[in-house]
């Protein structure tokens, strides 16, 4: 399905961000997916910012393209990561492993082990795009100056 498809259905909305805004989300993905690998946190902890630093980077994406998840229904988060193969052109392969991260990341859940392959992937996803590690690979700059 297209991203104009899901906008026509109200699962995305349309959305001119500005460039601070991309900006923020991708260096907020940045330090959550550094966070994400130290060591010396509770694995936990390390799920839920590798999660977070999924999120933001995909959100980046939907807003690179002109939309944002329509979130008075549920399933907005859901949407943000299934809409990466028409974002970033990411692999459906990739996209599954990433939307399972995401279901087992839902409170109430067994913990994930931190060396299994979802999370594995988990912790390398945003620098797998190439937009999100903005201070140490400075490849954000096309989808911020695109909406500055």
């Amino acid at each position: 399905m297209t991203l104009d498809n899901l906008s026509k259905i109200g699962r995305l909305k349309p959305h001119q961000p500005t460039r601070d805004e991309v900006a923020r989300l991708l260096a907020s993905a940045d330090t959550a997916l550094r966070d994400a690998r130290l060591a010396g946190m509770s694995t936990t902890s390390r799920l839920d910012l590798a999660y977070k630093a999924i999120m933001q980077a995909a959100l980046a994406a939907l807003y690179g393209n002109g939309y944002r998840p329509s979130t008075n229904e549920p399933g907005h988060q859901q949407t943000t990561i299934q809409a990466l193969p028409k974002t970033v052109g990411l692999t459906a392969g990739r996209m599954t492993v990433l939307d399972g991260f995401r279901r087992a990341s839902r409170p109430g859940r067994s913990p994930v082990s931190v060396g299994s392959s979802p999370v594995q992937e988990s912790l390398s996803f945003p620098f797998g795009l190439g937009i999100c590690s903005v201070a140490d690979r400075g490849t954000a700059s096309g989808l911020v100056q695109r909406h500055s």
